[in-house]
């Protein structure tokens, strides 16, 4: 069974910039450590990427925090994420959820049998958006989330998300 990792949206808003926490400062690290213990080649890293119009979109009007505009110093990865990352394998994605990586692993999966692990920000929007889809689109392949390595908006969400999950059946480590 071939490994994957999902880091999604280790990007600077969403650490320290407009988004920032301090549960997301505190994930840098373990994620570079999580993310050395995979190949360059079966890592994916997603980057939640808007225009210069996000106020007007459905998700701006909803969430009014102008984040992650395209070119930006807040749209770019964390340095050392970008660094530990494949640059084949960034996948700018205007939503939560993203239906380019799903489709590509899903594709991936038709050759030989995945398992997937997530990890990244923010755990109750961007990764469980993520982890489900990946879970209805290969419901036999497991799919993992790294509690550890992912941070929510507040505590309390974040836990929330992870009980989802976990009864969507994806594992939480």
């Amino acid at each position: 069974m071939r490994k994957i990792l999902v880091v999604v949206d280790m990007q600077n808003d969403f650490i320290d910039g407009t988004l920032g926490t301090l549960e997301a400062q505190a994930i840098v690290q373990p994620v570079l450590e999580k993310m050395r213990t995979y190949d360059k080649s079966e890592i994916y890293v997603t980057r939640d990427t808007h225009g210069e119009n996000y106020l007007q979109t459905a998700e701006g009007r909803k969430l009014p925090v102008v984040h992650c505009v395209k070119g930006t110093k807040g749209w770019q990865l964390h340095p050392q994420v970008e660094a530990a990352a494949d640059e084949k394998h960034i996948i700018d994605k205007p939503t939560f959820g993203s239906m380019d990586l799903m489709e590509l692993l899903r594709k991936e999966n038709e050759k030989e049998l995945l398992e997937i692990e997530l990890v990244g920000l923010c755990t109750d929007i961007c990764v469980v958006s993520n982890a489900l889809l990946l879970k209805a689109a290969m419901p036999e392949s497991i799919i993992r989330v790294d509690a550890g390595c992912c941070a929510g908006v507040t505590p309390e969400s974040h836990k929330a998300a992870l009980a989802t999950m976990g009864m969507c059946q994806i594992e939480i480590k």
